[in-house]
C-alpha cells in the first residue's frame, strides 16, 4: 500500500523540449499562435455551419463534429504545455498524467471513427444518389455522429483503467511532451504485458479498422467518379472528397508515426516532432483545409462578412 501510494503522488517530468535551450522563450509564442488559430479556426468552421441554411446537411454536420474534436485534441495538450512554458517548468502531477490520456485517447480516438462515418456519407452521397436521404436521415445521421464519441471513451476508459495499474517506482522522466500511453508504459516499473496486448487489440479496432474502411469507401467512390461522363461533373465530385481526403492521410500518416515507431524508437528530437505533428499541427490545419479547399464554406464565410460589414456601416450612419 506504502508502494502504491507513493505512485498517485509522483510528479512526471517532460523531456520533450529538453534538447531545445531555453525552449520556454522561443516556443511560448508559436504555441500559443497554434492554439489560438486552432481554436479560432474551428469555432468559425462550426459556427458557419450553424449560421448558414446553405451548409445544414449531413457532411457538414459531421464537419462541425470535426472542428469540436479538433479544439476539444488541441485543448488537452496545448494549455498544459503553455503553463510550463510559462513557469519554466515542464511538470505534471500523477492524476493530471492520467486525466490528459484519456481525454486525448477519448478525442482522437474518436476522431478516427468520424473520420470513416464522414467517408461513408461522400461514399452514400456519389455512390448511392439516389438512396442518399433515405441512407443518411437525420436519425442516422444523429447515430452515426454520436457513435464514435461513445466509441472513443470507452477505448479511453478501457486504457485509463490498465494504466492506474502501474507503478512508476524509478525514473519519472517521460520522453514525450503530453501523456501518452507508449511513454508511460516505457517508465512503468511492473508488467505491462496486459497494457500492450489491449493496445495493439484497440489499434486494430480504433485505428486500423476505421482507415481500412475509409480506404474501401475511396475506392467504390473513385470507381464511381471514373464512371462519369462529364467532366464537370467528375471536378465537382472529386472536389467534395478532396478536402476529406487530404484530413484523412495527414491524421492517419501521423496516427500511423506516433503509434508505431521503428523498433529503435526515435530519437528525442524525432519523438517530439512526431508528436506534435499527431496531436497538435492537424487540429490546426483542418479548418483551414476545410475552408479553403470547400467552396461552400468559403462562400458561407463571405456572406458573414458581408452581413458584418453592412451592419458596421449602418452603426457608424446612426
Amino acid at each position: 500500500m506504502g508502494v502504491k501510494n507513493q505512485t498517485r503522488q509522483v510528479e512526471f517530468v517532460f523531456l520533450g523540449f529538453s534538447g531545445i535551450p531555453n525552449s520556454h522563450i522561443y516556443l511560448f509564442l508559436p504555441f500559443l499562435a497554434i492554439y489560438l488559430v486552432t481554436v479560432l479556426g474551428n469555432l468559425m468552421i462550426f459556427t458557419l455551419i450553424q449560421l448558414d441554411s446553405s451548409l445544414q446537411s449531413p457532411m457538414y454536420y459531421f464537419l462541425s463534429h470535426l472542428a469540436c474534436l479538433d479544439i476539444c485534441i488541441s485543448s488537452v495538450t496545448v494549455p498544459k504545455i503553455l503553463v510550463n512554458f510559462l513557469y519554466q517548468q515542464q511538470t505534471i502531477t500523477y492524476n493530471q498524467c492520467l486525466a490528459q490520456m484519456f481525454f486525448l485517447m477519448s478525442f482522437t480516438g474518436t476522431e478516427a471513427a468520424l473520420l470513416g462515418v464522414m467517408a461513408y456519407d461522400r461514399y452514400a452521397a456519389i455512390c448511392k444518389p439516389l438512396h442518399y436521404s433515405h441512407l443518411m436521415n437525420t436519425k442516422v445521421c444523429a447515430i452515426l455522429a454520436f457513435a464514435p464519441w461513445v466509441w472513443g471513451f470507452l477505448d479511453a476508459s478501457l486504457h485509463t483503467a490498465l494504466s492506474s495499474k502501474l507503478y512508476f517506482c524509478g525514473s519519472n522522466q517521460i520522453h514525450h511532451i503530453y501523456c501518452d500511453l507508449p511513454p508511460l508504459m516505457k517508465i512503468s516499473c511492473n508488467d505491462v504485458h496486459i497494457n500492450q496486448l489491449a493496445t495493439h487489440i484497440a489499434s486494430l479496432f480504433v485505428g486500423v479498422a476505421p482507415f481500412l474502411f475509409t480506404i474501401l469507401s475511396y475506392i467504390f467512390i473513385l470507381s464511381s467518379i471514373l464512371k462519369i461522363r462529364s467532366t464537370t461533373g467528375k471536378r465537382k465530385a472529386f472536389s467534395t472528397c478532396a478536402s476529406h481526403l487530404t484530413v484523412v492521410i495527414v491524421y492517419f500518416g501521423n496516427g500511423l508515426l506516433n503509434y508505431n515507431p521503428p523498433d529503435a524508437g526515435y530519437s528525442l528530437e524525432i519523438d517530439t516532432l512526431v508528436s506534435t505533428m499527431y496531436c497538435i499541427i492537424p487540429p490546426m490545419l483542418n479548418p483551414l483545409i476545410y475552408s479553403l479547399r470547400n467552396k461552400e464554406v468559403k462562400g458561407a464565410l463571405k456572406k458573414v462578412l458581408e452581413c458584418q460589414g453592412k451592419l458596421y456601416i449602418l452603426s457608424q450612419k446612426q
